[in-house]
C-alpha cells in the first residue's frame, strides 16, 4: 500500500512541479487541466486505500476447532481450517483441512501462503519448531482459561479492524457467565476430581486447566491443588486421599474409546468403589463437543452443564 501512494504521491508532485515551471502565465485552461488531473489522482488514491482494506485480513489459517468459531464471529474469513469431525461454521464450508492442531500438514499449509496461521499457546511446545523452520507466521493465541480467551477476541479484534464485534462477543459471553456464577453464590463449594482420558491413560486436570477454571468460577475446588501445569499424573491411591464429592470425566481424542476405557478402569479396580463421589453415584462423563481442553465459545453453555453437576438442587 506505501508503494501504492508513493507512485501516486510522485504523480502529484509531477503535475505540481511542471505547474510551478510555467512563466506564471496559467490560462483558464491550464488551471482546469490541473485540477482534473489532481482529482484523478486523488480518486486512485482512494480507490487504491479501498482496496488495501478490503486485503487487510490477509490469508490466514485456523489450526483448532475453537479458533475457527471464533474467527467466525469476528466475521474473518479464512484459506484453511483444521481436520476435525466435528461441524465447522458455515463460512469455511470447502475450504482446505491443513491437518491436526498438534501436527499440521506444513506442506499444504505452505502453499497457501499464509500472512498468519493461529493457534493455541498450550501446542507451542509442539508446533513452534515446525512454523519457524518453515518461516511461517504463527500467532499462538491464549484460550487456557476463559479471561484469556476474552482477551485474545479483543487482541484479535483490534489487529484485524473487528473491534465492534470481538467486543460484543465478550461482552455477551461476560453477561452468561456472570448470570451463572450468580446462581452458585453462597452454596456450600464441592470437591471436584477432574480426569482427563485418552485412549490408554488419563491424567487429572488442575485449576489450571480450562475445565479446572471453569470448576472454579462454578465455586467447587479442585481435588489436585497442583499450581503451574494444567495436567498430572496422579495414582489412585493419592486420588482416593483428596475425598472428592464430584469426579469429572473428560475423554478426548477418541470420546467413545476412553468412557469405555473409564468404565473398565472403574469396574475392574477395586478402589474406585471407596470414592465418596463413586459411593454416591455423582461420576459425570463430560460431553466432548462441550467440554473442549481449551477454553471457547461454548463455555457459558458447559458452565451451564457443569453447574448441574456441582449443584442437582439447581440441575434444570
Amino acid at each position: 500500500m506505501k508503494n501504492k501512494l508513493s507512485f501516486f504521491l510522485i504523480i502529484f508532485l509531477l503535475i505540481v512541479l511542471a505547474g510551478c515551471g510555467t512563466d506564471g502565465e496559467t490560462t483558464a485552461a491550464d488551471s482546469q487541466s490541473s485540477k482534473a488531473d489532481n482529482q484523478t489522482s486523488t480518486e486512485e488514491a482512494d480507490a487504491t486505500e479501498e482496496t488495501d482494506a478490503l486485503e487487510t485480513d490477509g490469508q490466514i489459517i485456523s489450526t483448532t476447532v475453537a479458533l475457527t468459531e471464533i474467527m467466525d464471529k469476528l466475521e474473518l474469513d479464512l484459506v484453511g481450517v483444521p481436520t476435525t469431525y466435528k461441524d465447522l461454521p458455515e463460512r469455511y464450508k470447502d475450504l482446505p483441512e491443513v491437518g491436526l492442531a498438534m501436527t499440521p500438514d506444513m506442506e499444504l499449509i505452505r502453499s497457501l501462503k499464509p500472512t498468519d496461521v493461529l493457534t493455541v499457546t498450550t501446542l507451542t511446545s509442539y508446533v513452534e519448531e515446525t512454523f519457524t523452520q518453515n518461516d511461517t507466521p504463527a500467532t499462538y493465541i491464549d484460550l487456557e482459561s476463559v479471561e484469556g480467551m476474552n482477551a485474545s477476541i479483543l487482541s484479535l479484534g483490534e489487529k484485524y479492524d473487528r473491534t465492534q464485534q470481538a467486543k460484543k462477543v465478550v461482552n455477551n459471553f461476560k453477561e452468561k457467565m456472570t448470570e451463572i456464577e450468580t446462581k452458585v453464590d453462597g452454596k456450600e463449594s464441592p470437591k471436584v476430581l477432574i480426569l482427563l482420558g485418552v485412549p490408554g491413560s488419563y491424567l487429572v486436570a488442575t485449576e489450571d486447566s480450562y475445565v479446572g477454571d471453569l470448576v472454579r468460577r462454578a465455586g467447587g475446588v479442585n481435588a489436585m491443588d497442583q499450581k503451574g501445569v494444567e495436567y498430572v499424573a496422579a495414582n489412585t491411591e493419592n486420588l482416593q486421599q483428596s475425598d472428592a464429592d464430584v469426579i469429572l470425566r473428560m475423554a478426548h481424542g477418541m470420546p467413545e474409546e476412553v468412557v469405555e476405557m473409564f468404565d473398565k478402569e472403574f469396574i475392574e479396580n477395586d478402589i474406585w468403589k471407596h470414592f465418596k463421589a463413586v459411593q454416591n453415584d455423582r461420576v459425570y462423563d463430560l460431553e466432548e463437543t462441550l467440554f473442549g481442553t481449551t477454553a471457547n465459545l461454548a463455555a457459558a453453555d458447559a458452565m451451564e452443564a457443569l453447574v448441574g453437576m456441582l449443584y442437582p438442587e439447581l440441575a434444570e
